[in-house]
């Protein structure tokens, strides 16, 4: 453990040392690269430094033992107990820290909340998420860029895009991929009847262009009119943009936004997303024994929470979490649910002895 501590540590101390480095910091990109590096080992650096203390103190007591002042050994030995079981406690917290994170983590998303079963229910619940959504990022300081907003009837939304940045985004968001049910009276129903709606959600990770290693001439690129019943960003120019990966044959296409440029960059990622997800399920069904993450597929199919107004309760299915606060997640609470996923997942890793 304290080796492994110890390569972990030097390399943040590269890190440091090159935050310093003149040529780095004149190089905004290499130097944002570098110091989110060096951000994400800080954690570990501490504790490292926690650790070594905590077991140079136990080797210390453990030399006392060998006094010849019965008091001295007695201190020793006091001492030595609580030094071991502070240890044990430092030594879980450690091999959390120590599990690999996944190297998209750290990037910025696209969200899409889109309407699902539920008529008008489903549209105004859009709203309800977006909302949801909006207050959590506000709370944890992530920022948000609106794409496509198409209103449905009843005053809701049929669907809405948005960016996220931030620290950390797609490592706090992943595990929202996926249909979101809502059980209530809507307030059309005259007969106070608890209707059942579905809403899906789509969280993708934006990937840089060097991040993407796909060749040009793999690639057939169409430019289209965006075009639609309404919405705020349907115009007469061809601003939809769809990749075709001719070796796959994958498809994917943007009209989020009325930027031909914005779309590009929209359908390159989404269509470096499922060729990922394709080599990805590839490698799951060659090691069908292997952990499956609580991230699935992101398909939009995958059940996984449930709001419950009449019973103020929200679950979420994948790990049987149930939570009767309702009203404060959709408030924009919803951190309680995202560290249960995490430590779920993370749970998961060490059980199958992952770690870095």
């Amino acid at each position: 453990m304290l080796d492994k501590l110890e390569s972990i540590y030097n390399r943040f101390l590269q890190l440091q040392e090159q935050l310093s480095d003149p040529e780095i910091v004149s190089d905004m990109k290499k130097f944002t690269k570098i110091n989110k590096d060096y951000k994400s080992l800080e954690v570990i650096a501490k504790k490292y430094l926690e650790y070594k203390d905590l077991v140079g103190n136990i080797e210390t007591a453990e030399s006392m033992l060998a006094e010849e002042d019965e008091e001295m050994r007695e201190m020793a030995k006091m001492e030595l107990e609580e030094l071991k079981a502070t240890k044990e406690t430092m030594d879980e917290e450690i091999k959390f820290l120590l599990i690999p994170k996944d190297p998209d983590d750290d990037k910025d998303v696209v969200m899409e909340i889109r309407a699902g079963t539920g008529g008008d229910e489903a549209s105004i619940f859009v709203g309800d998420l977006h909302r949801l959504y909006t207050k959590f990022f506000e709370s944890v300081g992530f920022k948000t860029e609106i794409l496509q907003l198409n209103e449905g009837t009843a005053g809701g939304y049929s669907k809405i895009v948005f960016e996220v940045f931030g620290n950390d985004v797609y490592g706090t968001l992943k595990f929202e991929s996926g249909a979101h049910r809502v059980q209530r009276v809507p307030k059309t129903e005259s007969q106070g009847r608890v209707h059942t709606s579905a809403v899906t959600v789509a969280v993708l990770p934006k990937f840089e262009v060097e991040d993407i290693d796909i060749k040009k001439d793999d690639l057939r690129v169409d430019t289209f009119r965006a075009s639609g019943a309404g919405g705020q960003h349907v115009n007469k120019t061809e601003s939809g943009v769809r990749f075709t990966h001719i070796p796959t044959g994958i498809v994917s296409e943007s009209t989020d936004s009325r930027s031909q440029h914005k779309n590009r960059e929209i359908a390159l990622q989404r269509l470096y997303q499922k060729i990922r997800e394709v080599t990805k399920n590839k490698a799951m069904s060659e090691h069908a024994n292997k952990r499956k993450s609580l991230v699935g597929t992101g398909d939009r199919s995958d059940k996984i929470r449930t709001y419950n107004y009449p019973q103020n309760r929200v679950t979420d299915h994948r790990i049987n979490l149930t939570l009767y606060s309702l009203d404060k997640i959709m408030d924009g609470d919803l951190q309680a649910v995202v560290d249960a996923l995490i430590m779920a997942e993370n749970t998961s890793k060490l059980q199958e002895g992952e770690l870095v």
